[in-house]
């Protein structure tokens, strides 16, 4: 039985955000038989008369101290998409009882009542499978009970931050210990408002006075509080907890649940923070999962949870319709297998006494510190066994922070052969930034030096901790260190010749976290085949052959040498500051081990050219034997390669381009830029080459607003996002959903929505170039970076090198202010003059001269079809942590907006 409106009660549809429309009660026996009255909000009013059927009903549940006002923008969104003549999902968002508007029963109900509660409602609003499921906080585990209850109406079960498994030997979190805290229960919970006004106050940001006022709309009365303080006493604190038992056997239903399952988690959440989303994933092995950075415990408020609900039930239900059509539609299409195994040259090797690594400045000790083949192989074996002897298994996440060298390469190939993810977040990050990767990872293990081991228990980071090297006890102790690496590999040693897991080809081997220059650092995973696939590209491009030498002053390719077979030196320098890297550096580390191949960041590149004259003979004699020279990671220029050439004279130099999520897609050498620099026209970029072997690159042409939505096209003179498919691409981005869906094309075009995927393997990279015709790749830029002007959209690179031709321009950012669509262009520069440091100190930002701002005004008019609207100078523009070479050309177009709308003329 149904009623139209609440009765005696504020009506819910007069809230904002709530059409009147949605709100009704629906009456029915409860879970002991008792006739109760349940305010609910459904949108079946608005899908008749949009004349849709819908796929499914999303039945919504809320926590505590929530209402159904939590699901408003899924109930607006559902009917604007079938309105739209998209797919119609029918939302019921339910009010436990003794919340929101429904009934208060005067009883305090418990977990298993809820359940059956929910069905009851469910029922009585004729709701007809299939059923999805959507819960937040306890409304969460309550949703997720009537899922495994009633597995044959379940289309797929969705959740944002809940619990369903309170680990042995925890508390509860510390402020719901304190919301049933004796003396502060009912003061908190009942007789005022506190627990309702410190979960408000939860939302980022803060919520607006009408949401906050609709929020506390129905427990205005302590009268009608009385269910805040129901479900905080439900709470299972212990396994004597008259709810214990319905939450374990959820808990345990979850483990056969195979419907699809998506979880949306706001990390900064006090009260479910990220190991129970940890025991989510461990229950549910299919489980999708996007975290928001920057989100918490009001996830609904803090970002679009109605667009991703959405999203991810439109991908449902198309692989639904396939799998109908097709029952192979699911298969997922073979990889080829690498062609050994990453540690397969160590094992060829494990008798060789040459030379592996040769570390220039160890941690410890003087330097330099060389490892044998024999060595490392036996370390390698030892560290793996101590690991497992530990409780590492395969499948743990381990983190590693650890400087580059002997200590991190030994721990790291250890954990491969185990078959344990190696999670790599440099210190380049930053501590915020290497605290949300290290965090967003939850890694079970962490292994580090000292600074990476007090940032660690400083900050919270998750993780059972292993030092590098033994530390005094007192130092142990407050750093929580339970082992080091050295005392693994004495209990390896010991078990010689025990067997180790064999990780299979399709395991997860490492998570590899971006710069973070362009947002939060992603993590980006990888399967061994994967990797696999990373080295043979390597060495098949440069020759890189067991027996060769690499001088690596860039840590991915200084852990990849073992896999080469090539022995490694990790140069003198800071590797969370690639600048520091010394000409006389360079050369010591290229005698040491006769290096014939250098590779090195644009940073580094620019400061052993600034040191050249601190090369002695010998010093110039090592550096004319190197044969190949790599730079990526940033724009390199011809000069730059020039000078480094002249350093050394014997070396073919290459620029590679690739991303974390595909370490080498494109190769150019010094010699072809040259030549295709000679025939370049508009709109100019940066030439990155040709694809190396196994590499296709295609372009998705932008349209007016600077939308990449074009089809796949390898025609050339296209601008557009540059996309890639290669084996060695990414096999997903960690936790974050939504974007590795937003990160998969396929080769037609994109129509609004989110293009679906087909087995290929297409890599939206966020870079924008064109082909030319000689099927050479040209990168202008970055997407976000396009600005969107009134007479067209223009990408940022060209324009750039314009400006910087300019005789005074030692460096330039194009940005845009201003609405998109309309944007003004605005172009912020380095001059030659304030490079000097001493000048730099006294620099400060200001408008160009006449006469500068005529000359790069002149120089972009022969480049883009837009007027410069303003010339700034700026003593030094921001740039990127890692490699201290990309322009944050969003800080400087946020700093230009403030600057031209009348703020202070401050540094960037």
């Amino acid at each position: 039985m149904t009623e139209r409106s609440p009765a005696g009660v504020v009506d819910p549809g007069s809230f904002e955000g709530v059409e009147p429309s949605w709100s009704r009660l629906v009456t029915a026996p409860d879970a002991d038989g008792v006739e109760r009255t349940w305010h609910v909000l459904d949108n079946a009013g608005d899908l008749a008369s949009a004349g849709a059927a819908p796929v499914a009903t999303i039945v919504c549940v809320h926590g505590n101290p929530t209402w159904s006002y939590l699901w408003r923008s899924v109930l607006a969104a559902a009917s604007a998409q079938a309105a739209g003549g998209g797919r119609a999902w029918r939302v019921v968002a339910v009010d436990q009882l003794d919340m929101g508007w429904s009934e208060r029963t005067g009883t305090r109900r418990r977990l298993a009542q809820r359940v059956r509660d929910l069905d009851a409602v469910v029922r009585a609003a004729g709701v007809e499978g299939p059923v999805v499921t959507l819960g937040h906080d306890w409304g969460g585990v309550v949703s997720l009970g009537w899922a495994v209850d009633h597995r044959d109406e379940l289309l797929a079960s969705a959740v944002l931050n809940t619990a369903v498994h309170q680990p042995e030997g925890t508390p509860v979190p510390a402020p719901l210990r304190l919301a049933l805290a004796r003396g502060v229960h009912g003061l908190g919970t009942e007789r005022t408002t506190a627990f309702l006004d410190t979960t408000l106050a939860l939302a980022h940001p803060r919520l607006t006075p009408g949401v906050r006022a609709a929020y506390r709309a129905p427990y205005r009365t302590a009268a009608r509080r009385g269910g805040i303080a129901a479900f905080v006493a439900d709470i299972p604190v212990d396994a004597d907890h008259p709810s214990a038992g319905e939450l374990d056997r959820i808990a345990q239903g979850l483990r056969t649940l195979d419907v699809p399952a998506l979880a949306l988690w706001g990390p900064r959440d006090p009260i479910f923070s990220d190991r129970y989303l940890d025991d989510l994933r461990e229950r549910l092995p299919h489980l999708d999962v996007h975290r928001f950075e920057g989100a918490g415990h009001l996830l609904a408020e803090d970002v679009d949870v109605a667009g991703a609900v959405l999203t991810w039930l439109g991908d449902v239900a198309d692989r639904r319709e396939d799998r109908d059509a097709s029952p192979a539609a699911d298969a997922r299409p073979a990889r080829e297998p690498a062609t050994a195994r990453l540690w397969a040259h160590l094992d060829a090797l494990r008798d060789d006494e040459g030379t592996a690594l040769v570390e220039m400045a160890p941690p410890r000790g003087a330097g330099p510190r060389t490892v044998s083949w024999r060595l490392l192989a036996r370390r390698v074996d030892e560290i793996a066994r101590g690991l497992h002897a530990f409780g590492v298994r395969p499948g743990d996440r381990v983190s590693l922070l650890v400087p580059p060298g002997a200590d991190l390469t030994g721990v790291l190939y250890a954990c491969l052969r185990l078959g344990a993810v190696v999670v790599v977040a440099d210190a380049g990050l930053g501590l915020r930034g290497l605290t949300r990767a290290v965090r967003g990872a939850r890694p079970d293990v962490v292994v580090g030096a000292v600074p990476g081991l007090a940032a660690a228990r400083a900050l919270g980071w998750p993780g059972r901790r292993i030092a590098t090297h033994p530390l005094p006890r007192a130092t142990t102790a407050a750093l929580g260190v339970e082992t080091t690496l050295v005392d693994l590999a004495s209990l390896g040693a010991a078990m010689r010749g025990a067997p180790l897991p064999e990780p299979a080809q399709d395991d997860v081997a490492a998570v590899l976290f971006t710069s973070g220059s362009t947002g939060p650092a992603k993590g980006v995973v990888y399967t061994h085949a994967q990797l696999g696939a990373v080295r043979d590209a390597l060495a098949a491009r440069y020759g890189i052959a067991p027996g060769g030498s690499l001088v690596a002053g860039f840590a991915p390719f200084a852990l990849l040498g073992p896999a080469l077979g090539a022995r490694t030196v990790t140069p003198d320098m800071d590797v969370t500051a690639p600048r520091t890297l010394t000409a006389r550096a360079l050369a010591d580390a290229v005698a040491a081990a006769d290096a014939r191949v250098v590779f090195l960041s644009p940073a580094a590149v620019a400061n052993v050219v600034a040191t050249a004259d601190a090369l002695g003979a010998e010093d110039r004699a090592a550096l004319a034997g190197v044969g190949t020279f790599l730079s990526a990671g940033a724009p390199v220029s011809l000069a730059l390669l020039d000078a480094v050439g002249r350093l050394m004279p014997g070396a073919e130099a290459h620029t590679p381009y690739g991303m974390t999520e595909g370490l080498l897609m494109t190769d150019v050498t010094a010699q072809e830029i040259r030549a295709a620099q000679a025939g370049a026209a508009a709109p100019g970029g940066v030439c990155v080459g040709r694809p190396v072997p196994g590499v296709r690159v295609r372009v998705s042409a932008l349209d007016g607003d600077g939308r990449a939505v074009g089809e796949l096209t390898a025609d050339a003179g296209v601008t557009g996002e540059v996309v890639v498919d290669a084996p060695h691409v990414k096999d997903r981005y960690d936790a974050l959903w939504l974007t590795e869906r937003a990160s998969r094309r396929t080769a037609g075009p994109v129509d609004g929505a989110a293009a679906r995927t087909d087995g290929a393997r297409w890599h939206r990279t966020g870079d924008v170039g064109h082909l030319d015709a000689a099927g050479r790749l040209w990168i202008e830029g970055r997407l976000a970076h396009v600005v969107t002007t009134p007479d067209g959209v223009v990408t940022p690179v060209g324009p750039e090198q314009a400006a910087e031709q300019v005789a005074q321009v030692h460096r330039a950012a194009v940005v845009g202010v201003g609405p998109a669509g309309v944007q003004q262009l605005v172009v912020v520069v380095e001059t030659v003059g304030d490079r000097h440091s001493a000048r730099r100190r006294r620099a400060r930002p200001r408008l160009a001269g006449p006469g500068l701002a005529e000359q790069v005004r002149e120089r972009l008019r022969e480049r883009v079809p837009a007027s410069v609207a303003a010339v700034l100078v700026v003593p030094v523009l921001p740039t990127d942590v890692r490699h201290n070479s990309k322009v944050d050309r969003a800080r400087v177009a946020a700093w230009a907006e403030g600057v031209l709308s009348g703020g202070r003329m401050v540094a960037p």
